[in-house]
């Protein structure tokens, strides 16, 4: 393709190739010096146009990304940044994982500024200030000192960083509730789709996607009943929600926040269905009760057993292991564990998929060791599958 100057028409913006920018250099060049210029590879001239056309190039490269950083589906970095301020929206900063722990010692020791360690190293802080009860116990919530999604399984957190005389042990008997990655341009982009979408169809779809905007959120559901029944009804209510309400479902974000965008978000005189409720008044001082669920997190037991073909080697019990645990901790809340997604995870360890060196003899999941069943786990509208890392078995 010969040269061309660049221009924007219908279809966005054209500009030159590099090849195309250095051949229109030499024929300039041949045309003011004749066509007997030595203009070879290996000619200084050669190497200075080349210079000149990169440079060129690089300049229109630039114009390239100006044009693009306009849309927030070409944006990137802080270009995408500032297109979506223009719909109210921020990218999400790296959130930190928090875990309760309990804390054992003398009574009515008080603990300052302290912190502890896990299995892996990593530093836990605790509230500024933690007195132990009057029975030797104190429950309190740690959050890491790494932000993004850092894991800490029940035992994990066992080591006190900073000794305090009368404070004897720490322990966690739950899981970690991890944090968050900083938000990348993908999810930004996805979220802003969402949050301009959303306004022009329904109310639900609007109620999500203002609690998907919130800081700390990572995962939502939304389910809603607009029938008169109240009881459980699988064509009409499956759930068995109250009639006329809005059921949410959030992980994450601080608890008013979360009610301010249900209560701004939902139908008129929609009820709102949850265990949790936090009281919001309005800016016409009305006081509004809010109601919204916690998500219950379900530990989900994988039992595998893999067949050996030609070319297995034993470090991929491994691989397999952390794949499964990887697929789990991003299912939605209310989905259901499914049995042939979770081969699919596993078949997408081979390196060849049509040369596998292992296959699947057998695979169960369940709630528990005792509970496993070849069929997919059901999960509940307002519980997620928790991925336990010591609850995935992998043999040969």
């Amino acid at each position: 393709m010969s040269y061309f100057t660049p221009y924007i028409d219908d279809s966005g913006l054209h500009m030159p190739t590099y090849n195309d920018i250095l051949a229109d250099i030499i024929s300039s060049m041949k045309a003011i010096y004749g066509n007997d210029i030595y203009l070879e590879a290996d000619s200084a001239d050669y190497q200075f146009i080349s210079i000149l056309a990169l440079k060129i190039h690089d300049s229109y490269q630039a114009v390239q990304y100006a044009y693009n950083s306009r849309s927030p589906s070409t944006a990137m970095g802080a270009a995408l940044d500032s297109v979506v301020k223009l719909n109210g929206i921020a990218r999400k900063a790296a959130g930190y994982s928090t875990c309760e722990v309990v804390i054992t010692g003398t009574p009515f020791t008080e603990i300052k500024d302290g912190s502890v360690q896990d299995a892996s190293g990593l530093i836990w802080d605790l509230p500024e200030s933690v007195v132990i009860g009057s029975e030797g116990t104190a429950t309190a919530t740690v959050t890491c000192e790494t932000a993004g999604a850092v894991t800490a399984l029940p035992g994990d957190i066992t080591k006190i960083n900073t000794p305090t005389y009368g404070w004897k042990t720490v322990t966690n008997e739950a899981s970690a509730v991890t944090g968050n990655a900083l938000e990348s341009d993908e999810e930004l982009r996805e979220r802003q789709t969402i949050s301009v979408a959303n306004p022009s169809q329904t109310m639900l779809a609007g109620t999500a996607g203002a609690l998907r905007a919130l800081k700390n959120v990572k995962r939502v559901s939304v389910y809603e009943n607009d029938t008169n029944i109240s009881t459980e009804d699988e064509a009409e209510n499956p759930y068995g929600l109250p009639a006329h309400s809005v059921t949410c479902v959030v992980e994450g974000g601080d608890d008013n926040d979360v009610a301010e965008a249900i209560l701004y978000h939902k139908g008129i005189g929609c009820y709102t269905n949850g265990t949790t409720e936090v009281t919001v008044t309005d800016q016409n001082d009305y006081v509004n009760k809010v109601r919204f669920y916690r998500p219950t997190y379900v530990d989900v037991h994988v039992h595998l057993k893999i067949k050996k073909y030609t070319g297995y080697v034993n470090s991929l019990q491994s691989t397999i292991k952390d794949a499964i645990y990887t697929y789990l901790g991003t299912l939605e809340i209310g989905r259901d564990v499914s049995i042939s997604m979770l081969m699919g995870v596993v078949m997408s360890c081979n390196a060849q998929f049509s040369r596998p060196v292992f296959g699947i003899a057998e695979m169960t999941v369940g709630r528990s060791a005792d509970s496993l069943g070849s069929g997919d786990m059901d999960i509940n509208f307002n519980e997620v599958a928790n991925a336990n890392y010591d609850a995935i078995e992998v043999s040969v």
